[in-house]
């Protein structure tokens, strides 16, 4: 049993993620932390979401919080990454997912390194869904 990161705050809130010790477990790991009881997120609906990530043990390289305003997209469609599709979708609104997930549902070997994300490196999301249409 590999220990997930935890996260501060509660929906709505912009997360702190505090990381456990040794390394990323293998494979996508989704962990409802708040339960929504909103409609549920279907493939091919665009999701309403406020996010904060970073890479495993590292920095924080994108929120939503701080800017102020939740984004959209088209989710379960291969519009974003593979963890947030097969991560999200049968989510209800109004939930708080954690998401760890692996560079083959990530960004892969290649990384984005203009985002500081290295290859092979593990995400972790704490994302709020605010809305579904």
């Amino acid at each position: 049993m590999t220990t997930l990161p935890t996260a501060s705050g509660s929906f709505g809130d912009k997360p702190a993620i505090t990381f456990p010790e040794g390394g990323a477990p293998s494979g996508l790991q989704v962990q409802v932390l708040e339960e929504g009881t909103g409609p549920v997120v279907e493939a091919g609906r665009t999701i309403v979401v406020n996010y904060l990530g970073q890479t495993w043990g590292g920095h924080v390289f994108d929120n939503s919080y701080d800017r102020g305003a939740p984004i959209d997209f088209p989710i379960g469609v291969g519009a974003v990454i593979g963890g947030w599709d097969k991560g999200l979708v049968g989510k209800n609104v109004g939930s708080r997912v954690l998401l760890s997930i692996p560079p083959e549902h990530g960004y892969g070997m290649r990384g984005v390194p203009q985002a500081g994300i290295g290859g092979g490196d593990t995400l972790v999301f704490v994302v709020d869904v605010v809305g579904v249409r």
